[in-house]
């Protein structure tokens, strides 16, 4: 089993479950399921998350969850603890709805941000409880391929920015890499310690992060980043546009929605800004 995870910091990525306690159910029907992703929309807004993919199955769930203000813990026990009351108020139940702590792994954003959107939304698949991956409603699939409106809890922006600049093509070339991911070797064979997705380097980095090597910690808060200037702020000390957009960006205090909000630009644009070299 794997050790708690309890680093936390600015800008970090987890792939995140939690199972029903003994393994039971944590979804009865599809109306628990709606009401665990309202949830899931009232903690993302809060907890100023970005969630990337998620696929709720019966006896668990996964995330796929970037942190700016470095706060899974304080999330993940607002999420699992609002749906445990939730649940157990409408089958007129009291107890443990989850088994024990949540599982996090902390992921190596630049080489696996793709691959675990892509393991997330085929796990339907996998369980042979569908055979396409648009045929499973409770996944964050057919929003990022434009088949459904995204929930509020979802950003599609990010995952979508990596395949083009123009929606439909990108929402083409996405269905067509979820696609090619059916049989390939399970991502999991490069997790590192049982609670690292990434290189010996990325490790190494992640450690450093927390300061003591080798150490699974949280962060406190005074070593955090402050929070993020205002985009008027920032914009005035900036007036190149693409330039206050990076120190934005970079600031960990802005998705990519927000920005192009701000910007008057489309979010696939502000991807392509922040990536420029």
């Amino acid at each position: 089993m794997a050790r708690p995870l309890r680093i936390e910091f600015t800008g970090a990525l987890y792939h995140v479950t939690a199972r029903g306690d003994r393994r039971e159910d944590i979804y009865e029907d599809d109306e628990d399921r709606a009401a665990f992703l309202k949830v899931l929309g009232e903690v993302v807004t809060q907890f100023n998350w970005v969630c990337h993919a998620y696929c709720l199955m019966s006896n668990h769930y996964h995330l796929l969850i970037e942190t700016p203000d470095a706060n899974l813990g304080r999330g993940m026990r607002q999420l699992n603890g609002v749906f445990t009351q939730t649940s157990n108020r409408r089958h007129q139940r009291t107890g443990h709805l989850f088994q024990g702590r949540y599982k996090a792994i902390l992921v190596d954003k630049d080489a696996y941000l793709l691959e675990l959107a892509r393991y997330i939304v085929l796990n339907p698949v996998r369980a042979r409880m569908v055979e396409l991956p648009e045929q499973w409603p409770w996944s964050s699939y057919r929003a990022t391929v434009g088949l459904d409106a995204p929930i509020s809890a979802l950003q599609v922006d990010a995952i979508l920015g990596l395949f083009g600049t123009r929606r439909i093509n990108a929402r083409k070339r996405y269905a067509g890499f979820v696609a090619d991911g059916v049989g390939r070797a399970s991502v999991w064979e490069n997790l590192r310690q049982q609670i690292y997705l990434g290189d010996e380097a990325f490790v190494a980095r992640m450690q450093a992060q927390t300061e003591i090597a080798g150490q699974s910690i949280t962060i406190p808060i005074a070593q955090r980043r402050p929070p993020a200037p205002s985009l008027e702020v920032i914009r005035a000390d900036n007036p190149d546009r693409d330039a206050a957009i990076r120190v934005a960006y970079s600031s960990g205090g802005y998705i990519y929605q927000q920005l192009a909000d701000h910007f008057g630009l489309h979010p696939a644009t502000i991807g392509r800004i922040v990536r420029k070299p």
